[in-house]
């Protein structure tokens, strides 16, 4: 049995993570689902993703506003790592980090290799395993990361004080919605699954608003961890 992982990086619920979900899996504000959210206006039950002759689906349950994966309304989708799944005001993100380096790093090799139709097998021994700040990062300037040192992302500050948790939390505010805006600008080739933005970048920009929607919550909510 498939498990999955979705992150909420934008809504009511940003900087939540759901790990380690068992399929079927259905989300929507009403008190039954596997995941429910604080979005007046999603459906009582929204969405419902199962798995499928090996496949992960996504299917709107006749939701009244729709579903949105990667800006297209959608009705059925087979959904792949780093997918963004829209609903409400709430945003979510299909996958661990280390499943989508492992997408990426399967897309790197089917481009660098110019083949199209290697199979699993291949993939698998050349792909090892993948580390999205790796994947995230190939092809950068060297320079520019030897300047960072480390392209690890800092931890938390420790025992701020109010003032100084209101003035970080504003900080990460105004980066978020500016990567939001970033996020919402972009088109997505549902049958080729190109974007304007090269993929990598894209996903770059996706795992950067997660880890900041995290610490967000994380600032405004210490005890979120013991949930």
């Amino acid at each position: 049995m498939t498990d999955i992982t979705l992150r909420v990086l934008d809504g009511a619920d940003r900087g939540r993570v759901f790990e380690n979900l068992s399929l079927p899996v259905t989300i929507g504000r009403e008190d039954g689902n596997v995941i429910q959210l604080c979005d007046e206006r999603i459906s009582r039950y929204h969405i419902k993703i199962q798995e499928d002759h090996g496949k992960l689906v996504l299917t709107d349950l006749e939701s009244t506003n729709g579903t949105r994966v990667n800006g297209e309304d959608i009705q059925l989708r087979i959904l792949r790592y780093g997918d963004v799944i829209s609903l409400g005001r709430s945003v979510l993100l299909y996958g661990t980090r280390e499943q989508i380096a492992s997408r990426l790093a399967e897309l790197r090799l089917r481009e660098s290799s110019g083949d199209d139709t290697m199979n699993p097998g291949e993939l698998a021994q050349q792909m090892a395993s993948p580390s999205l700040d790796f994947e995230l990062g190939w092809g950068d300037n060297s320079n520019l990361q030897s300047t960072l040192h480390l392209p690890f992302a800092p931890e938390l500050p420790e025992h701020l004080s109010p003032g100084q948790a209101a003035q970080v939390s504003e900080l990460m505010e105004y980066l978020h919605i500016r990567i939001r805006h970033l996020i919402d600008s972009v088109q997505i080739k549902s049958d080729t699954e190109q974007v304007i933005l090269e993929p990598r970048q894209w996903q770059n920009l996706l795992d950067l608003q997660s880890q900041l929607a995290e610490y967000l919550r994380a600032i405004g909510d210490p005890h979120h961890g013991d949930e």
